[in-house]
């Protein structure tokens, strides 16, 4: 299982995450209040501004005060660490 740092701390699987996304967007404000609706949202943010929606296999949102860029390079990271300890390297 690869682990990503999402800020402040939280840590989730990478394996589980389907999209990150902007909260900018119309579709995606909604989607984030229906989960909050729902009970299906997950706020990483400490009280910061949510820069970073990620949203699960498991039909949970994840809110994150760092930016979509940062969560994917850190996932690109540990994917390619992951890779090199897997050729023993």
């Amino acid at each position: 299982m690869q682990l990503v740092n999402i800020g402040f701390g939280n840590i989730v699987s990478s394996e589980r995450i389907i999209a990150i996304v902007s909260p900018e967007s119309a579709p995606i404000k909604r989607i984030v209040q229906e989960a909050k609706d729902s009970k299906t949202v997950v706020d990483a943010t400490y009280g910061r501004k949510t820069r970073a929606v990620l949203i699960m296999d498991s039909g949970h949102i994840i809110l994150s005060a760092i930016q979509p860029e940062t969560v994917g390079s850190r996932i690109d990271k540990t994917i390619s660490q992951d890779e090199l300890n897997k050729q023993g390297l």
